[in-house]
């Protein structure tokens, strides 16, 4: 099924209302005290309605098989509330939950009892919830419907962003504010001091761990852009060269495994160096079973969700493990993804520092120049490669060219070349591959 705009809002907005109801009631009734649990002012938990969302897009070919719907909806949930916890931390240092007292915890951003209960809300919503969902949706008249949207949207927005300040406003006082002599400006800060400290208290007396004290031994190391931009960008080159000489001593075949039309790169690998490296550096000094595990998991959701994405997208499947044992939907399967976790451990141990002192000399010796050429570079063949495989997807499906780029794409990038960095990209629905 192929969702519009609106109706994955309304899944997103029903998903994120009923977690903050949920959540609040619970906690109500067993501290007997009203709580909002919501990160946010207004009665929303964002982070349930984006796993909605993804579920629903990503795990809706699983709807009929009980069993991988479950697993699949557990491993998604689990790897969303970990990457955003995570993520979290890394913004302000902070933890906005904590299962720590928890038995097989990770992190203490997810637990093992939290993901079975993931599993089952994603079954339940995934098999039935969406379809009630936008069921009541087309009850409602287009023109009102829409309206609804847009009208949630727009509250989001500013309660997203008021939230943010109050944030900011507990981590770091606002001194910057204070100097403020602009009268207008007064009177900004004014108004939204007090809406800050309004969410402000609230965030305190749902998640106390935010306002404890501040630890001392904040990670040094912290990532800019252009560092994560670069680490992108080798990631992508070095992802690219194992997967290809991996094809030649399994298959014994030398075959393109590029993402991109111009030059050994590929996405996939790229940002998920970049992902393990800001989220994963961290724990650098914890053990290596600690990593590896992490990485299975993390892999195996973000190879999963990848896989989907291109099909979505593109139309074309790049990779099937449907031939292989334990595998889920032919997206993923247990052995790749031990190597994700093999992957994560030496990369994070042994080759990052090296990596890193390598960016380092990159951007010492006229990197702005450099890395803005290689941006450049690396947007246009982001942008080329986008629609040469929008192009080679409708070219199959019979289309004949309309526009100045499609015939741009025809001329420029055939069947037969993009056969040729694309060997395995089959349309969606015909036999796969394995890669």
């Amino acid at each position: 099924m192929n969702y519009t705009f609106y109706e994955l809002a309304m899944l997103f907005f029903a998903y994120s209302f009923l977690a903050w109801l949920a959540e609040t009631v619970v906690v109500t009734i067993k501290v007997r005290n009203f709580r909002n649990r919501g990160f946010l002012s207004g009665p929303f938990c964002f982070l349930y309605g984006i796993t909605g969302v993804l579920l629903a897009v990503f795990l809706q070919d699983l709807r009929k098989d009980a069993f991988f719907l479950f697993t699949g909806s557990m491993a998604v949930a689990t790897a969303v509330q970990w990457f955003g916890g995570k993520t979290l931390e890394r913004i302000r240092q902070k933890k906005w939950w904590d299962y720590a007292g928890k038995r097989w915890n990770l992190d203490g951003y997810v637990c093992l009892q939290y993901s079975l209960l993931w599993g089952l809300l994603g079954f339940v919503a995934v098999r039935y919830g969406n379809a009630i969902v936008l069921g009541i949706y087309d009850f409602l008249p287009d023109m009102v419907g829409k309206a609804v949207v847009w009208c949630l949207l727009a509250i989001a927005f500013l309660d997203l962003a008021g939230t943010l300040l109050a944030v900011y406003h507990v981590e770091e006082k606002l001194p910057g504010l204070l100097g403020w002599n602009h009268r207008l400006q007064r009177y900004t800060y004014r108004l939204t001091a007090k809406v800050a400290g309004y969410v402000e208290k609230r965030i305190g007396r749902s998640y106390p761990c935010v306002l404890q004290d501040k630890a001392e031994d904040k990670d040094a190391d912290q990532f800019s852009f252009v560092q994560v931009f670069w680490l992108f960008v080798i990631g992508a080159l070095a992802g690219d060269l194992v997967e290809t000489v991996f094809c030649r001593i399994t298959a014994g075949v030398w075959m393109s495994r590029s993402s991109l039309v111009w030059g050994p790169f590929s996405v996939v690998w790229g940002l998920a160096i970049a992902l393990v490296t800001v989220l994963l550096h961290q724990d650098k000094n914890k053990q290596d079973r600690h990593i590896f595990f992490v990485g299975v998991f993390l892999g195996g959701a973000y190879e999963y969700i990848c896989s989907v994405f291109t099909e979505l997208v593109f139309g074309k499947v790049f990779w099937d493990y449907s031939a292989m044992p334990f595998n889920l939907g032919g997206r993923i399967n247990l052995l790749y993804c031990f190597f994700w976790g093999l992957a994560a451990v030496i990369w994070i141990k042994g080759l990052y520092p090296k990596i890193a002192r390598l960016i380092a000399v990159i951007l010492k010796k006229n990197g702005q120049i450099l890395t803005g050429i290689v941006m450049v570079f690396m947007a246009l063949d982001i942008l080329v490669s986008v629609m040469a495989l929008v192009r080679y997807d409708t070219r199959a499906a019979g289309k004949e060219p309309v526009h100045r780029w499609e015939q741009s794409m025809d001329e420029y990038f055939e069947d037969q070349r993009m056969e040729r960095i694309y060997p395995n990209g089959k349309p969606k629905g015909t036999e796969r591959q394995d890669s």
